[in-house]
């Protein structure tokens, strides 16, 4: 089969390796559509690969790229039973793989295994190929009113969003800021409109503000040209917004998001990497305010995330704005690089 590797220093090699074989325990998933996520970038950027960035363990030797992987069971290794675990169903997969006996595996939050864990994509093979093989405790079904578009966008980046409105507890009576606008804030604008609540989406790409208008954005301030905390308050009448979610990682956007919250408020950090400065006593402390970070999602939380969307009919294919098929890697990530355009997809041949 062909797969894509991650070479560093914005190269791709495309190479032909042997189909994946099952083990006891794993299935091999044909893909049908791999996502490609912001967080591939930083892989793809860096000098050494994917390697070459911390990750928990360490992979002997390069691997296939991409971990927002969703298509069909192909083929189940020697002692795999359960409902998911047979050829032809139709599946997502949550894109780690663990102990699978520590606490953190056995609630279903494996990237957090207390031995390490494996990220598809960064240094366990991923979903950049025409097969797969994965654990058979990772898959989780793809409701069949979902394309495997929707389920690929559901194995990260928008998944993601909805752990960090899980962690704000979001209510359809809130008022809530999300800074960025790619593909994973343009997920929290949709998924927090779907919920009810008022949205205010922040940006400094002017495309990007103008979509989230279509994704439910009540409210689009243009961080370039706005001084975003003064819009927002006089967004709110004065009192700042009731939660925060920033999907960026730059430090001003958090600082916007803390100031811009109001007393009782919740901000979540949901874009890795970067600082912060926060006063804590005037920011924090006497606005009553809690502060989360949330990375990524369960597994269970994987799986609701696809049901709220099947059930409540949320239009995630239209987050894409691309699609590639895997021979095109190269001038897929070459676009993708520059960060202006939508969400894009591989799709296996």
């Amino acid at each position: 089969m062909k797969a894509v590797y991650f070479l560093g220093n914005r190269q791709i090699e495309i190479r032909e390796v042997p189909d994946p074989t099952p083990g006891p325990g794993e299935v091999v998933l044909e893909i049908k559509a791999s996502g490609m996520c912001g967080s591939d970038l930083k892989y793809y950027r860096s000098a050494g690969g994917a390697d070459s960035i911390g990750l928990g363990r360490k992979s002997a030797a390069p691997v296939i790229a991409g971990h927002e992987p969703c298509g069909v069971v192909a083929e189940c290794g020697p002692g795999v039973v359960g409902k998911l675990a047979r050829v032809g169903t139709r599946v997502m997969c949550h894109h780690y793989a663990g102990c699978g006996c520590c606490r953190q595996c056995r609630t279903g939050w494996t990237q957090m295994c207390d031995d390490g864990s494996i990220t598809f994509g960064a240094n366990g093979d991923g979903a950049h190929a025409r097969y797969m093989k994965v654990p058979v405790d990772s898959l989780i079904a793809l409701p069949e009113a979902l394309s495997f578009k929707a389920g690929a966008a559901i194995s990260c980046g928008t998944g993601t969003a909805w752990g960090g409105l899980e962690r704000l507890a979001l209510r359809g009576s809130d008022t809530i800021a999300i800074f960025g606008q790619g593909p994973v804030g343009l997920s929290g604008t949709q998924l927090a409109a779907a919920m009810g609540a008022r949205v205010i989406a922040i940006d400094v790409n002017t495309t990007r503000l103008e979509r989230s208008a279509g994704f439910g954005a009540d409210v689009r301030i243009d961080a370039a040209k706005d001084d975003v905390v003064a819009a927002i308050l006089h967004e709110t009448g004065g009192f700042g917004v009731d939660c925060a979610m920033d999907c960026t990682g730059l430090e001003d956007a958090r600082s916007h998001a803390i100031r811009a919250t109001g007393k009782w408020g919740r901000v979540v950090f949901l874009g890795e990497g970067g600082m912060v400065s926060i006063d804590v006593s005037n920011e924090m402390i006497r606005k009553q305010m809690t502060l989360s970070g949330s990375w990524t999602f369960s597994r269970n939380g994987q799986a609701e995330c696809a049901r709220f969307v099947a059930s409540r009919k949320i239009d995630v294919d239209s987050l894409f704005t691309h699609a590639w098929p895997l021979e095109e890697a190269v001038e897929a990530y070459r676009l993708f690089d520059n960060q202006t355009m939508g969400k894009g997809v591989l799709i296996p041949a």
